[in-house]
């Protein structure tokens, strides 16, 4: 049992992280803060509240971008979020898709004490990012649970038992490259797809750049259609500005 307690004590200490003894106070947080955190204009339409619920698990399959993306405008706005068990996932990326870094935990390999190391973190971190290498199906509904009690939300890089909502992401080809190869990488639009339970059970898909040209998530503008004028017009425009 010391192992566990030490470990989870040190969490404890940390700026942003509290511990079952101050439920009440992040309970009073939330309901002052609203039960939906905020996302990227772009990426709103994708959830049934326009934003992340408090208390929800999401699945985002197979994109750190998308997932990053998420946390941007939440951290920008106040919340703190926490990474465990996901040590491809650091800093310089993050900072770089707009997450708020003053306000960002990692915890990159929490070994055996995994499940206690994303409970804790539930307990007082607005949003907990994590990657299920071998978590037990009863072991991830339980860390839902605990997620949907405390008021956080609960966002796996890859699939979860019972995901409240779950995000597919198809890219697309990079921009910014000339055709002799030179230049530099700017945005990558993408298709991304959400279902999920409940209010989330109606599907819906958009297309956004991930990242865009700032590095932050952007909508995809629909490319303009050229209009073919007949041949006379264009004679009577010519004419005019000639004249």
């Amino acid at each position: 049992m010391t192992a566990v307690v030490e470990p989870v004590a040190r969490l404890a200490a940390l700026p942003g992280v509290s511990t079952a003894s101050r439920v009440a106070e992040r309970h009073e947080h939330a309901r002052a803060t609203g039960r939906v955190l905020p996302v990227s204009p772009a990426l709103a339409g994708l959830l049934p509240d326009a934003g992340l619920r408090r208390g929800s698990t999401v699945a985002v399959h197979r994109s750190p971008s998308l997932l990053l993306a998420l946390l941007a405008e939440a951290t920008a706005a106040g919340s703190w979020a926490a990474v465990v068990g996901v040590p491809s996932l650091g800093i310089a990326a993050a900072a770089e898709h707009g997450v708020d870094v003053s306000r960002l935990a990692l915890v990159p390999r929490p070994g055996a004490e995994y499940p206690s190391v994303v409970a804790a973190l539930l307990d007082g971190v607005d949003l907990v990012v994590t990657e299920p290498r071998s978590l037990r199906p009863n072991v991830a509904r339980r860390l839902s649970a605990r997620a949907r009690h405390r008021g956080a939300v609960l966002l796996s890089l890859g699939p979860w038992p019972a995901a409240d909502l779950e995000l597919h992401c198809t890219p697309g080809p990079w921009t910014g490259l000339l055709g002799s190869g030179a230049g530099f990488l700017r945005s990558r639009p993408a298709d991304v797809h959400a279902r999920g339970r409940g209010s989330a059970a109606r599907p819906r898909t958009t297309t956004v750049a991930l990242p865009g040209p700032t590095g932050r998530a952007a909508t995809v503008e629909p490319l303009a259609i050229p209009v073919e004028l007949p041949l006379q017009r264009l004679e009577e425009l010519e004419e005019e500005v000639a004249g």
